[in-house]
């Protein structure tokens, strides 16, 4: 895989790049971010992937959330992405900021004509993680996952589908179970069809419930209380932590008095996510 360098910038000692490649999983070419920290010019480092919400683009967390101070002091790499395909030529694919560009819900599609782009979900765990493998001083044993809102729940997905690969999870304001929210709902008939039963692989609640056993040692989950969201049954924490305790899986979902749906609140508690990884990744 040949990758094509859109700009690098000196950041805490260390460096964060934006990149673009052809996707063979995408069929289309894919952006995304890297930071290194100081210590990546010694010796491979574990990696964070982060996972962006509605109608965010690989740069959003990079810019936004003021991560790179603390990954360089713990010495982890942060990897972000697009949160979806661009420019497929799709009808109305960018119409709707719930649905389509912007919004690939981190699912592989099955339903025409979504399906020829939108495999998020095989990019994240397989692309993506690869070609940070192959093109930087990432430890391939050493990866952890978040992510915000949509992002949080291809985070809490990817990680509880695939425990061999990531090693830690957590999540700002997760899509908590999207088979019962308007946003969720609506994504997944569009991309998987109207079949309740094929979104359960899709759901973090269906998941824990299905496995019904503890996955990881911690899953750290942050919401604002006065997310806007919340009130409008877009979120569902209480479910996630109902099936986390049915499943005997430990949750520490930390409800935040007075923060919203933004990067704001993100910013604010990022340091406690880096540290949350780094524990389960650099000792």
């Amino acid at each position: 895989m040949t990758l094509e360098t859109i700009s690098e910038h000196r950041s805490f000692g260390g460096l964060q790049g934006y990149y673009r490649h052809a996707s063979s999983v995408i069929g289309l070419p894919m952006r995304f971010a890297v930071y290194q920290p100081p210590v990546a010019r010694e010796r491979r480092v574990p990696v964070l992937f982060y996972l962006a919400g509605l109608t965010c683009t690989e740069e959003t967390f990079a810019i936004k959330a003021g991560a790179q101070r603390i990954a360089a002091q713990l010495g982890l790499m942060l990897v972000s992405c697009d949160t979806s395909p661009r420019q497929t030529g799709i009808a109305g694919e960018a119409d709707d900021w719930e649905f389509g560009s912007g919004a690939g819900f981190y699912l592989n599609a099955t339903q025409p004509p979504w399906s020829r782009f939108f495999r998020m979900y095989d990019y994240v765990l397989d692309e993506l993680r690869e070609a940070v493998l192959a093109h930087f001083p990432a430890e391939r044993q050493r990866l952890g996952i978040f992510g915000h809102s949509m992002g949080g729940h291809g985070a809490l997905v990817l990680a509880l589908r695939n425990p061999a690969v990531y090693r830690s999870v957590s999540a700002f304001a997760p899509i908590c179970s999207p088979t019962r929210c308007p946003w969720g709902r609506k994504a997944f008939s569009g991309y998987l069809g109207a079949d309740p039963a094929a979104w359960a692989d899709y759901d973090a609640v269906e998941l824990l419930s299905a496995r019904g056993k503890r996955v990881f040692r911690e899953i750290l989950v942050d919401q604002g209380l006065a997310d806007k969201f919340l009130p409008q049954g877009q979120l569902l924490p209480e479910q996630l932590e109902a099936a986390c305790a049915r499943a005997g899986q430990p949750l520490r979902l930390r409800r935040q008095d007075g923060y919203g749906h933004d990067y704001f609140f993100i910013a604010t508690f990022v340091e406690d996510h880096l540290r949350f990884h780094a524990d389960a990744l650099v000792a």
